[in-house]
């Protein structure tokens, strides 16, 4: 189970995750730019002005109030970065030998004992996201199908992330 992995970026705490899909940049580039492909595999349904400088909106997470935040790269079919809540997200989509694609995802974090659980929601997501490229119909993260998100945490404290902000739903952790 690739965990991902605890960074610092810009000087900020951070999770990133790194994965190789059997499909062309554009197919990926779509998967994580396109609003419907996004509501596959993103915790919320997105509204997205695809131009940097452009609104980005955040609706209909079941454990988060609505949000817009601002799209801080938008550099089709390669990069995507935006604000979510007080995090930056950063999506980055590279080719690799064979028609495959790289996906790296940064989740650079407002405080560092966000790690565990953010890290454990992105697993989940990206989970989903598979799914998607893969052509299957998945339950989305929230979902009864989908990975159960408490084991991946615990898997996540174990490796030794920060953790201890609240979850919600959840009594907080620490």
């Amino acid at each position: 189970m690739d965990l991902g992995t605890y960074i610092e970026y810009d000087g900020r705490p951070a999770v990133r995750f790194q994965r190789t899909y059997a499909h062309p940049v554009k197919r990926v580039w779509r998967a994580v730019s396109d609003p419907a492909e996004l509501a596959a595999w993103f915790p919320s349904q997105v509204r997205l002005e695809q131009r940097t400088g452009g609104t980005i909106t955040f609706t209909g997470d079941p454990y988060a109030e609505d949000e817009t935040g601002t799209v801080l790269v938008y550099d089709p079919p390669h990069r995507l970065s935006f604000t979510w809540y007080d995090d930056v997200i950063h999506l980055i989509v590279e080719p690799m030998d064979g028609g495959h694609s790289s996906l790296t995802l940064v989740d650079v974090l407002d405080e560092a004992q966000a790690a565990a659980r953010n890290a454990s929601g992105w697993f989940v997501c990206l989970d989903e996201l598979a799914t998607l490229l893969e052509g299957r119909t998945g339950a989305g993260p929230h979902g009864e199908g989908a990975v159960p998100w408490e084991p991946v945490y615990e898997a996540h404290v174990q490796a030794g992330l920060p953790s201890g902000v609240e979850i919600p739903d959840a009594a907080p952790r620490t």
